[in-house]
């Protein structure tokens, strides 16, 4: 005897809403053809797993009862087959956060490197990601890591990028080759971007507690090219970029880079544990071979991500 998991599924939908009519309307059937499926499938199974009723609706038989826990695992191995095998056919879909970000970067390379196709999606960082990463709506991610992740959710350090100095050309600082840390501390950057809550909010909520450094986040944010012609004017705020950042060419704006020491971004690599796509593996191995962990002699990370990144 074989089980017919069109026959399967419609039992399990009409055990759940217990009315014919809503289960044909959930499944995309008719009820006559919800109907046929289930009386195949008793006669499949030489038993009757409904008892119907106009009055008070469907229930199950004993017999029902028994083979609905079977009937539903039957059904979730035929979707995870099947999700496994469309998984195979389309693109590495990976959450980058902003297309103008280091993480786009890591990408390109994964892709030059190994010929996988992939998909980017933008969000809004971490907060969108996990959900994103538990429900499978994409494969992978970059983004810092705060907080505890779902236990299915596991992380790689992928890339340290040092952050840069943004001046206006009037700004004292502005013809330097290189500016240390000591020579920032006490100004003020403006960062209107750092989202309450975020990942990159957070990290500079550090970089401005451990380096002395003010994080002015007051808005509204009128996005990058605002903040590039404010700054051209400024002879005393500037603003941070990372190196890898695809920052909008402004002639009265210059961009530095920061030492002693050399404050990075942890970027890491985020993937569900259990996610089917064969082409996680590769991007694992390609983020694990590239990345260089952290100098503690030479770089500035925030404390809850030395030990990740050492």
């Amino acid at each position: 005897m074989e089980l017919d998991l069109g026959a399967v599924r419609a039992f399990v939908v009409v055990a759940e809403e217990r009315h014919f009519g809503e289960a044909a309307m959930r499944l995309g059937l008719s009820q006559q053809a919800v109907s046929k499926r289930i009386a195949r499938l008793e006669d499949d199974l030489a038993t009757t797993l409904l008892h119907r009723s106009r009055s008070s609706g469907t229930s199950l038989t004993n017999d029902g009862d028994a083979f609905l826990p079977h009937a539903r695992a039957l059904l979730t191995i035929a979707d995870q087959a099947t999700a496994a095998l469309r998984a195979r056919k389309r693109p590495l879909r990976i959450d980058v956060l902003h297309t103008w970000l280091a993480s786009t970067e890591l990408v390109r390379e994964f892709y030059q490197a190994t010929g996988v196709e992939v998909e980017i999606v933008t969000s809004q960082g971490l907060r969108d990601a996990r959900p994103a990463l538990a429900d499978r709506s994409v494969d992978a991610a970059f983004a810092r890591v705060i907080g505890t992740l779902d236990e299915s959710v596991a992380h790689h350090p992928a890339y340290l990028e040092p952050l840069h100095l943004l001046v206006g050309r009037k700004h004292p600082l502005a013809k330097r080759p290189a500016v240390t840390v000591a020579e920032l501390a006490g100004g003020t950057a403006w960062m209107p971007d750092n989202q309450p809550g975020s990942e990159w909010a957070d990290y500079y909520e550090a970089f401005q507690e451990e380096l002395g450094i003010r994080i002015d986040t007051s808005g509204p944010h009128f996005g990058f090219d605002h903040l590039l012609e404010r700054l051209s004017e400024s002879t005393d705020w500037f603003a941070f970029a990372a190196e890898r950042m695809r920052v909008p060419w402004y002639p009265d704006v210059v961009q530095i880079p920061i030492v002693k020491p050399i404050p990075v971004y942890p970027w890491s690599l985020l993937l569900n544990r259990h996610h089917p796509h064969p082409a996680l593996p590769t991007l694992v191995r390609h983020v694990e071979e590239h990345f260089t962990p952290l100098d503690p002699a030479r770089h500035w990370v925030p404390p809850a991500d030395r030990a990740s990144f050492s």
